[in-house]
C-alpha cells in the first residue's frame, strides 16, 4: 500500500502493512505512534529515521505520534539533551507537527498529554503510576525485592540460578519497596525483580530487575525520586499510560518484546494493550551512530561539538545545511526491513544533492583565487551581466553581477603544464567566462619564487550574449568574480569525518578520522551573497552547496559546504588495489 503524503508518495513496508490491516481491522480506531528517544545525547541521523517511520505513520493513517522523553536514568540525562531533541524533532516534522502531534484531546489519559503542541510527553510524569504498577505486581506474586549484588544478580541470570530473595513474601516485599523508595537504602543495595522464570531461554526473562536504587538528581523531578524504573518497565507502561497502538523499535529490542508483554499482561489495565514491532536501525558508511562514540568525539575534541557539520547528528546535519525535506526522502528511500544492513552515505548525498539541485540559489565564488587582468578591457570600466538563479527554476528569476578589468578565478582552472584533455585555461589557451566573454591566457607573473602572481589574458569582446562571436565555440567554461566588488568570506569545506568504510565495527574507530574532513579556506564571492540567510541554501557555481554558518556576522561571512555537486568519493571506491 502507498499513500499520498502532499511531499511525496509514502513506502509500502511491513510495519505500514500491520497499521492499515489493524485499522481496517477494527482492532485500533486510529493509530497512535510514539518517538522516545532517551535525552542523554543528541539525535542522530538513524533517530531520524525512526523519527519519520513513527511520524510519518500518523501522517499517513491519520493518527497522531507522541514525542516522549525516556527519562528515566538521571545519571546520563540534561536538560540540554531534552531541549536539542525537541528542537531537532520539530525541525524534521515541520510541516506536519499540526496534523500529527499527540494532543491532549485525543489522549485515552488526559493527564498524560503535553499541554501544547511541540511540548514533548515524559517518562517521568508517570513515576508514581509506575511506582502503584510495580506495588501491583509485587502484591500479586510477580515481582519481589532482592538483596543480590550487581554483580551477583547477573552472574545468577547467565546461570539462570535463582535467588535465595525469590520466596520472599508479597507483604516483605511491598515494605521494603516502601523503604527503597524512602531512601533508607544506599545505591546498589537492594532491586525489584519481576518473578518470571529462571530457566527461560530468553535471558531477558529470568527475572529481570524493574526498579533500581539511585540517589541522584533527576533533571525534572529534582531529588523527589531515588528509585527509578528500568527501561522495559516504564517503556511499555508509557506506552500503555499514552493510549499507544503501535510501539515501534528497533531490532535490538526484539527479545525484550516478550517483557513487554508480560508486565502488560500481568497488571490489570482496563484498555487496549499496545503492540511492540520492530525494524532495522539505520548503519550508514563512514560514519558512527553509537551514542557512546559520538559522546567520545564530542569529549575528547575530535569535533567541535554536537552540531559540528561533520557529525551525523540532526543538529550537525541541519547546521551544514541539509534539509528536513532532504532527510526525510532519504529516510522513504532507504525503506523499512526486518533485516541489518549497511547503506551507503552516497545514497543520504544524492538526497541533498536532489532537493538542493531544484531549490538552491546560484552564486560565483571562488575558493582559492587567482587574479586575472584583462589588458585589453578598459582601465576604469566596468558592466552588469544578467546571472540565472536556478535553472530548474523558471520562477526564480535572474540577477547582475559586475564584471570588470580584474577578476578572480579558481587557481585549480588554471595549469601550466596540464595533461590531455585539459579544458580549463592554460597558457596560450582560451575558456569562456560563465555569463561573459572568451578569454586567452597570454602572459603568467610570478614572484621570485616562482609562485603565480597574476595571469594577464585578452578578452574576445564580440563574444558575450549578443555579440559577435556570441557563438564561437571553446570547450572550457570556468566561473570568475569581479575584483572590484566581490567580498571575502570564510569557507569551510566539509568531507566525510571517516575513511574507513565501516568505522562502526572498529573498537580503535579514532584510527580511521579522515585528517582532510574539514579545510578552511579564505575564498571571494559575489557581493549578493553579502545579504545572505542561514535559512537559504545556495549553490556556488561548479563547486558545491553550501549554507551561511551560525558563526558568521556581517563583517565576516562564514559558508558551510553541505555537499559537493558531485561524488568524489565515488572515483576513489572505483580504483583498484594499489592504484593512483
Amino acid at each position: 500500500m502507498s499513500t499520498q503524503t502532499g511531499e511525496q508518495t509514502a513506502p509500502s513496508d511491513f510495519i505500514r502493512d500491520i497499521v492499515a490491516d489493524d485499522l481496517r481491522a477494527g482492532k485500533y480506531s486510529f493509530s497512535h505512534t510514539r518517538f522516545p528517544p532517551e535525552p542523554n545525547g543528541y539525535l542522530h541521523i538513524g533517530h531520524a529515521k525512526s523519527i519519520c517511520l513513527n511520524f510519518g505513520i500518523a501522517r499517513e493513517f491519520g493518527g497522531v505520534c507522541n514525542l516522549r522523553m525516556d527519562d528515566t536514568n538521571p545519571t546520563k540525562e540534561e536538560t540540554e539533551y531534552v531541549e536539542s531533541i525537541v528542537e531537532d524533532v520539530n525541525w524534521l516534522v515541520a510541516g506536519w507537527a499540526d496534523q500529527v502531534l499527540g494532543l491532549k484531546s485525543n489522549s485515552a489519559v488526559d493527564q498524560a498529554q503535553p499541554e501544547s503542541k511541540g511540548e514533548p510527553f515524559y517518562a517521568s510524569n508517570y513515576f508514581e503510576q509506575f511506582f502503584e504498577y510495580a506495588v501491583q505486581l509485587i502484591a500479586k506474586g510477580k515481582a519481589y525485592v532482592d538483596e543480590l549484588s550487581p554483580t551477583d544478580t547477573d552472574s545468577y541470570r547467565i546461570n539462570g540460578k535463582e535467588s535465595p530473595f525469590r520466596g520472599r513474601s508479597p507483604e516483605e516485599s511491598v515494605l521494603l519497596f516502601q523503604r527503597m523508595r524512602a531512601g533508607e537504602f544506599p545505591d546498589g543495595h537492594c532491586t525489584l525483580r519481576a518473578k518470571i522464570d529462571m530457566q527461560s531461554p530468553n535471558v531477558w526473562m529470568r527475572d529481570p530487575v524493574l526498579y533500581r536504587i539511585r540517589h541522584t538528581a533527576h533533571h525534572r523531578t529534582g531529588n523527589r525520586w531515588c528509585i527509578y524504573p528500568m527501561y522495559d518497565f516504564a517503556h511499555c507502561l508509557s506506552d500503555y499510560i499514552e493510549g499507544v497502538t503501535h510501539s515501534v523499535c528497533t531490532l535490538e529490542f526484539e527479545v525484550h518484546r516478550p517483557l513487554y508483554n508480560w508486565i502488560l499482561e500481568n497488571l490489570d489495565l482496563p484498555r487496549k494493550l499496545p503492540h511492540q514491532y520492530e525494524f532495522a536501525r539505520l548503519n550508514l558508511t563512514y560514519t558512527v551512530l553509537s551514542k557512546r562514540k559520538l559522546m567520545q568525539l564530542v569529549q575528547k575534541g575530535l569535533v567541535a561539538g554536537w552540531d559540528d557539520p561533520r557529525m551525523p547528528t540532526i543538529s550537525g546535519l541541519r547546521r551544514r545545511g541539509v534539509t528536513a525535506s532532504a532527510l526525510r526522502a532519504f529516510a522513504y528511500n532507504i525503506g523499512i526491513t526486518k533485516y541489518d544492513g549497511l547503506t551507503d552515505v552516497a545514497v543520504l548525498e544524492h538526497a541533498i544533492r536532489d532537493e538542493l539541485n531544484k531549490t538552491a540559489l546560484r552564486r560565483l565564488a571562488v575558493l582559492r583565487p587567482i587574479k586575472v587582468i584583462l589588458t585589453n578591457y578598459p582601465v576604469g570600466q566596468s558592466e552588469t551581466l544578467n546571472a540565472v538563479n536556478n535553472p530548474e527554476d523558471p520562477n526564480s528569476g535572474t540577477r547582475t553581477v559586475t564584471f570588470g578589468r580584474q577578476l578572480y578565478i579558481e587557481r585549480s582552472d588554471f595549469m601550466e603544464e596540464p595533461p590531455p584533455k585539459y579544458f580549463r585555461l592554460r597558457p596560450g589557451g582560451e575558456v569562456r567566462l560563465k555569463y561573459a566573454y572568451i578569454i586567452k591566457c597570454e602572459e603568467v607573473i610570478k614572484d621570485a619564487a616562482g609562485n603565480i602572481l597574476e595571469l594577464r589574458c585578452t578578452a574576445d569582446l564580440d563574444s558575450k550574449s549578443g555579440g559577435a562571436n556570441a557563438n564561437r565555440k571553446v570547450k572550457g567554461t570556468i566561473h570568475w568574480v569581479s575584483a572590484a566588488d566581490s567580498i571575502e568570506a570564510e569557507v569551510r569545506l566539509y568531507d566525510r569525518l571517516f575513511v574507513e568504510p565501516d568505522p562502526e565495527t572498529e573498537t580503535d574507530f579514532e584510527r580511521h578520522l579522515n585528517p582532510a574532513s574539514v579545510e578552511v579556506v579564505r575564498a571571494r564571492c559575489e557581493p549578493s551573497l553579502r545579504e545572505a540567510r542561514s535559512e537559504t541554501k545556495y549553490q556556488f557555481e561548479r563547486l558545491g552547496y553550501f549554507v551561511l554558518d551560525k558563526d558568521s556576522t556581517s563583517e565576516h561571512p562564514v559558508f558551510n559546504r553541505t555537499v559537493t555537486l558531485k561524488d568524489s568519493w565515488a572515483k576513489e571506491a572505483a580504483k583498484p588495489s594499489g592504484g593512483k
